[in-house]
């Protein structure tokens, strides 16, 4: 059972840095938390919100979200949207993964053919 422990803790690496574009890419239009865990979950991204609302704040804190706290509401609601620097930066991410990606995919193709 150890072998099943280590790859689980290897994806987990693999998926955490996915994360940050994941999010990037779902927030299109304003989105709440829970709004965007269930978009999320709903594409297939199984994310935890002990592990969303951090990245939210931190992507916030280095200037990628903005936010806006909606009161009109019974509940408050925080609403997370890119910011221009956000839009700017997901667009050259973007292009990274596609380039990471398709150099992965050469990779593991020449190995399965030896």
């Amino acid at each position: 059972m150890p072998d099943d422990d280590l790859l689980q803790g290897l994806i987990v690496d693999l998926r955490r840095g996915t994360l940050v574009l994941a999010v990037l890419s779902s927030i299109s239009s304003p989105k709440y938390g829970y709004s965007l865990l269930q978009d999320m979950e709903n594409r297939g991204i199984r994310i935890e919100a002990n592990t969303l609302y951090p990245l939210l704040r931190r992507l916030e804190s280095q200037g990628l979200l903005e936010s806006k706290w909606d009161t009109g509401e019974s509940r408050p609601r925080k609403y997370y949207m890119l910011s221009e620097r956000g839009r700017e930066l997901y667009a050259k991410l973007r292009s990274e993964w596609r380039r990471m990606a398709n150099e992965m995919e050469n990779i593991l193709r020449e190995d399965e053919l030896q």
